[in-house]
């Protein structure tokens, strides 16, 4: 029986046209992506560490998949109200993103240091697609691609409604932080300079 990963990443592989080989493809598991809201009266912060991705530099297509409930709190009850209230998990069990980075040079990620990229995409959550482009790294280091994005999404677009009674407390805008550890799978890679340190 597929576990739920296995299952994720074969939609993404035959639902998006990556290309007819795995050159240059690389998936995680264990990405990364948090987000920050901050209020006169209390911060918010949350931290994902089991988001699937899949980016091929082939292509320059990516697409990730966050299950919310893994979004984890400081504290308990916000969690709660996150999930039950906010981004109903249970009704919208996932956040996903499918699009394309420009800007980056293959044969240039070999060099040292992260290289800019122009991220453009449909990020869905709650329901909701919205287009985003927005600004991004790329970095082969130690084998691995290391992707990282910082952007601002609103609650109010995706209509995630907060009550009346905690309003002030959230803010309009939440900065998202994504970061992603890509491994190679199949065929070769991309070869990295001599120069390049190990991760």
């Amino acid at each position: 029986m597929k576990t739920l990963f296995q299952f994720l990443l074969g939609w993404l592989l035959l639902v998006l046209p990556f290309g007819s080989s795995a050159q240059g493809r690389y998936l995680t598991k264990t990405g990364h992506i948090d987000f920050f809201s901050s209020s006169p009266i209390e911060d918010i912060e949350a931290n994902n560490n089991k988001v699937a991705a899949v980016l091929d530099l082939a292509t320059g297509q990516l697409a990730f998949s966050a299950p919310i409930r893994e979004f984890q709190f400081k504290r308990t009850l916000m969690q709660e109200h996150f999930n039950e209230n906010y981004l109903e998990s249970e009704k919208y069990p996932k956040a996903t993103f499918t699009g394309h980075f420009a800007g980056a040079d293959a044969a240039a990620l070999g060099g040292a240091g992260p290289h800019p990229v122009q991220v453009e995409g449909d990020l869905t959550m709650h329901g909701v697609t919205r287009h985003l482009s927005v600004p991004g790294t790329l970095e082969l280091k130690g084998g691995q691609l290391l992707a990282n994005a910082t952007f601002n999404v609103a609650p109010a677009d995706y209509n995630i409604e907060i009550p009346l009674l905690v309003r002030d407390r959230i803010a309009k805008s939440v900065r998202v932080r994504v970061a992603f550890s890509g491994t190679p799978t199949g065929g070769s890679t991309v070869p990295l300079s001599s120069s390049t340190p190990a991760h």
